[in-house]
């Protein structure tokens, strides 16, 4: 009788364990990022603005419509900066840690973000400025870019990257 009870209490035990949801962390879903600028930088969206250095918050916006809208936020996240609605971008390799990428500019203007990269996806989020379409049939669309990891884009220049 008291093998008969303790299997049914492992058993139950074992149903419950797999009744609870796993956890789940809310920086993968939304892609909760903590970057800290050295510099300003351009932001694109409606009038476009320019983030002075500091610490900001890029996340995904909670919609499971759509999983390419990204808002930035101050350090505190009580303050939206912009909401973005960004388009998919693809690159061939994923790294370990949060890449940033960057227009090209004229020397004394910020640098104006191009796409963004969570930890270990090689889908990421890229920001379309004012004045340029998305091109379909482009065989380059990073041409005349660089990059400190040889995919042809300049890498971010934050002091700090975090999540």
């Amino acid at each position: 009788m008291n093998r008969f009870k303790v299997g049914v209490m492992i058993f139950c035990l074992a149903l419950v364990a797999l009744a609870l949801p796993a956890g789940v962390k809310a920086d993968e879903w939304n892609k909760k990022t903590i970057v800290t600028f050295s510099a300003p930088v351009e932001i694109p969206g409606v009038g476009a603005q320019v983030l002075p250095a500091g610490t900001y918050v890029f996340k995904l916006l909670d919609s499971q419509s759509n999983r390419n809208i990204v808002q930035i936020f101050n350090e505190r996240q009580d303050h939206v900066f912009s909401t973005i609605l960004a388009i998919p971008n693809f690159r061939l390799r994923a790294t370990d840690k949060t890449v940033m990428t960057f227009r090209e500019r004229a020397s004394g203007q910020p640098e104006a973000i191009r796409a963004w990269f969570y930890p270990g996806n090689q889908w990421g989020q890229e920001f379309v400025s004012k004045g340029e379409g998305y091109r379909t049939g482009e065989t380059d669309k990073h041409a005349g870019s660089r990059d400190a990891y040889g995919t042809g884009l300049d890498t971010c220049r934050a002091d700090k990257i975090g999540g």
